[in-house]
C-alpha cells in the first residue's frame, strides 16, 4: 500500500498548487475589473447620459419605431 508520508505530500502539494492557481486568478479577475473601469472611465460625457455613439444609435432605433408605428398608422412616412 501507499506509505503515509507519500500521501500527505501528494495532498501538500496539490493543496499549493491550488492556492497558486487560485491566486493567479485573483490576479487576472482584478486586472480585468481595472481593465473594464478604465474603458468606463475613458468613455467620459456627462454621467447618466450614454456616450455620443450609442446617442446617434438610440436616435436612429427612435426613429425607426416612428417609421413603423406610421407604417401600422396607415400613414406613408
Amino acid at each position: 500500500m501507499a506509505d503515509p508520508i507519500t500521501i500527505s505530500l501528494i495532498a501538500g502539494a496539490c493543496l499549493i498548487g491550488l492556492g497558486v492557481a487560485t491566486v493567479a486568478a485573483l490576479k487576472a479577475f482584478r486586472a480585468w475589473i481595472d481593465l473594464k473601469r478604465l474603458e468606463l472611465a475613458s468613455i467620459g460625457g456627462e454621467p447618466g447620459l450614454p456616450a455620443a455613439g450609442g446617442r446617434i444609435e438610440l436616435a436612429d432605433l427612435k426613429e425607426r419605431v416612428r417609421k413603423l408605428e406610421a407604417i401600422a398608422a396607415g400613414i406613408d412616412p
